[in-house]
Formats: C-alpha cells, structure tokens, sequence
C-alpha cells in the first residue's frame, strides 16, 4: 500500500479520499491550525507517482501538469508542488518541513513521520483505499 506521511506535528491523524484529494489539488491549503500545507510530490518516472496521479489526482501526467501551471498563473497557489526524488528524500523533507504532506510505499515509512488514516484505515488495515 502507498501511506500518507506528514510531519509529526501536523494537526490531522484521519483525512477522508475526498479531504486527500483536496489536500494534493490545493483546493484546501491550510491544516485545521492554519498552518500552511506544504505538498511534496515525487518526479516523474515514479510507480509512486504513478500511483497517485491515477488515484487520488484522476489525471494523467500532462494533465498533472497543466493543472498546476494553470493554478499557479491564476495565482491560486504560491507555489506548485515541492518535487522529491526517492523514498529517502521524501522522508528527510517531511521530518524537516512542518506542514509538509507526501505519500510513500507503507513498507518504507519510518516513526520519523506520522502515518495518516485514510477513510479511518491504516496501510496495514483491510479495506485501505490506497492500496
């Protein structure tokens, strides 16, 4: 399963697929604190990537590409999505950015971040959406 990771601070533990989605389209920008959400995305040439971009986005990459273009000209956001590289990367940034959100294979998160529920369920759960 792929696990949403966020920094250990952030003031959510359970988001709904809808919630999710509107986390990573940057239709909701802010955690319940007001505390800016800070989107880390992996490049392109992901299985991860991939993962996401048909699941939670509903898109495909050039699609991905042109929402945030056309998001950012409409000055919707401040900034498009922080890219990461790898797994490893993915986790030094989420641990050093408060705020930050990314998604990773459940079998390499570390307790370094929190792991958020989606729809009430845990990667390790039955019926966990994003598996």
């Amino acid at each position: 399963g792929l696990a949403i990771v966020v920094h250990k601070d952030t003031a959510a533990d359970d988001v709904t697929m809808g919630e999710l989605r509107n986390i990573f389209m940057a239709n909701k920008q802010f955690w319940p604190n007001r505390s800016r959400i800070i989107l880390l995305v992996r490049a392109p040439e992901s299985d991860e990537r991939d993962y996401v971009l048909n699941t939670i986005y509903q898109m495909d990459e050039d699609a991905f590409r042109k929402y945030w273009i056309a998001k950012m000209f409409r000055a919707e956001v401040p900034r498009g999505p922080k890219i990461v590289f790898s797994s490893d990367m993915t986790l030094d940034l989420v641990v050093a950015i408060p705020g930050s959100i990314s998604f990773m294979r459940a079998d390499q998160v570390s307790d370094a971040v929190k792991v958020l529920r989606v729809d009430g369920k845990l990667p390790s759960d039955d019926g966990y959406p994003l598996r």
